[in-house]
């Protein structure tokens, strides 16, 4: 048996409930981007002109939308149309897809975005939700919307803008040897402004050429020299024009491109080129990308940043600098790829008053018992404190021989170094022997006595039992949440191109699974609180019958049976 069902029959439904439950995400979307000041959401508009859409409303269409995994500015404007919750949020409007992505890419969504996660770290520290006081800090790559193969690199950029440069000093020696324009340093010559003043100043000697020659006779013996004075020199007009301003001009716009990175895409400029975990072609491709930077506790997100370099240790800093939330954390814990002696001096220096749980890079190693046991490593050495000297595995002995300095290129930080060198004479030939290299040099050892006591001082708080307890923490708190939006969201890409662009289509996404967990968290307790309340009246009736059953029970007894109940 089948239902009734008859097609091309007109009917006339009348549906006048158009609201959604009060237990729907939507509904929580809405809530808290209500709950942001109306100052900030506004921000500067123009006066004139069609009013624009509330940023509110467009804020909460968008964070629906990536909660439905949803990214595409046309499938939204498609939501609008066909999907309940977002009418409702958006009050019934039709918006275009292009209003859509103009203000996902405007600067005004990227600063309130950024604010929203303020707010939202204020209502985590008003429910108690902040983890212990701590911060946990960590960094994924994600690929850019842009093509795989569109590279510039760096150093093949400044190899061949050197070598024109060569070649417009070679050509401006030309024109000088031709008397057609006036001397000038060759540093000069080296850039596209001034290589667009030879190109103008021997335009002007060809036009000189030109009307001398009108003035010749048509026949000259042996051909005008005029002429071939302007053959040459338009010549020379033609490969600047062509050739040396166009290249001069590109590499000069890549290198600001650049801004100390080794490569961008022609397709995003912001984009860097860095190995990806998702390696398809198990070759090491290099992939166009950048480093999201994300700040979590409990699992919710209170600050992120996006990094053009592929390394963590760099980010550090800036990170902490640009979080206005970081007032409300003591604690900073982040994983091996954050401990450096640059890291450790600066959260000295500028949080002093934060404790750190950042291990360095051979932490784990050095705790086992391969290293331990290794008597080449100069902390397995023995160590006269009084004396200053070292003893190796053999016995060689040596002693301080004098500071030194080394500045990091990539931090520019200059570190110290105690170098200590082997002794000329030691105590038998055969240790004399030991003590020199393959080369007749004697031997030295490099030690950093800051970078010693800053690992110890890392080892020592990690090792504690609250170092142990608030480190464990790290691996389910910041990890998960890469996870989630790779895998659960579907944000593998950016959406975007440009990097305000892409850290607003990022901070929408981290922004969704706040609310998205926070909405889990508060339904399933609502759920749990009424599945008790349901049970309690369950029993409730149960009790109640018993009651009156023994009542009537008792009664009959009495009635029945009254001798029993006088003895």
């Amino acid at each position: 048996m089948y239902q009734n069902y008859t097609t091309g029959q007109t009917a006339l439904t009348l549906n006048l409930d158009f609201t959604i439950p009060n237990n729907h995400l939507a509904n929580t979307i809405s809530c808290f981007v209500d709950s942001i000041p109306e100052d900030v959401l506004l921000g500067d508009t123009a006066k004139t002109g069609r009013p624009a859409y509330h940023p509110a409303m467009m804020l909460k269409i968008l964070l629906f939308a990536y909660s439905r995994r949803v990214f595409s500015g046309r499938k939204i404007e498609l939501m609008l149309e066909e999907n309940l919750p977002m009418m409702v949020l958006a009050e019934h409007q039709k918006i275009s897809y292009h209003t859509i992505n103009n203000f996902r890419s405007s600067d005004h969504a990227n600063e309130l975005v950024k604010k929203s996660f303020l707010y939202f770290t204020n209502l985590l520290e008003a429910e108690g939700l902040i983890n212990e006081g701590a911060i946990f800090i960590d960094g994924t790559k994600i690929e850019a919307d842009a093509n795989r193969y569109t590279f510039v690199w760096r150093k093949a950029a400044e190899k061949f803008h050197e070598k024109l440069k060569g070649q417009a000093v070679e050509l401006y020696d030309e024109l000088i040897a031709k008397e057609v324009v006036k001397a000038m340093a060759q540093e000069k010559v080296q850039t596209s402004q001034s290589l667009e003043e030879l190109a103008q100043e021997t335009e002007d000697e060809i036009e000189k050429l030109t009307k001398e020659i009108e003035q010749e006779p048509k026949a000259i013996p042996g051909g005008s020299l005029r002429k071939a004075r302007r053959r040459g020199l338009k010549k020379l007009l033609h490969r600047l024009k062509k050739d040396y301003i166009p290249r001069m001009k590109k590499y000069e716009e890549a290198e600001e491109i650049f801004a100390g990175r080794n490569s961008y895409s022609k397709t995003d400029h912001d984009a860097t080129f860095m190995h990806m975990k998702e390696d398809h072609m198990k070759n090491g491709q290099l992939k166009p990308g950048y480093n999201i930077q994300a700040a979590t506790t409990d699992q919710y997100v209170v600050g992120f940043a996006l990094y053009p370099n592929p390394t963590d240790f760099k980010t550090l800093e800036p990170f902490l600098k640009q979080m206005p939330i970081l007032d409300k954390f003591d604690k900073i814990v982040a994983d091996a790829g954050y401990g450096s002696e640059y890291n450790y001096s600066m959260l000295e220096k500028e949080y002093p008053d934060k404790k750190y749980y950042i291990p360095y890079t051979m932490y784990e190693k050095e705790k086992t018992r391969k290293y331990r046991n290794d008597p080449t490593k100069l902390a397995n050495w023995f160590y006269d404190e009084k004396d200053d000297y070292y003893l190796d595995q053999n016995g060689v002995r040596f002693n301080f021989k004098y500071y030194s300095q080394r500045k990091d290129r990539s931090t520019g930080q200059v570190r110290d170094f105690k170098v200590c060198e082997a002794d000329e004479f030691q105590l038998t030939p055969e240790l004399e022997r030991l003590a020199k290299t393959k080369s007749g040099r004697q031997r030295q050892v490099r030690y950093n006595p800051n970078w010693q006591y800053l690992k110890e001082k890392a080892k020592e708080v990690l090792q504690s039992p609250e170092g142990r307890h608030i480190y464990s923490m790290r691996k389910y708190d910041v990890e998960p949440i890469f996870g989630h939006l790779k895998n659960v969201f579907g944000m593998r890409r950016t959406h975007l191109r440009g990097k305000k662009k892409v850290e607003t289509d990022a901070g929408i996404a981290f922004m969704m699974m706040n609310l998205s967990k926070y909405w889990n968290r508060r339904w399933s307790k609502d759920q749990f609180s009424l599945f008790k309340n349901k049970n309690r009246e369950k029993k409730r009736p149960i009790k109640l019958k018993l009651r009156v059953e023994l009542i009537v029970f008792q009664y009959l007894r009495v009635g029945y049976f009254p001798d029993t109940f006088l003895h």
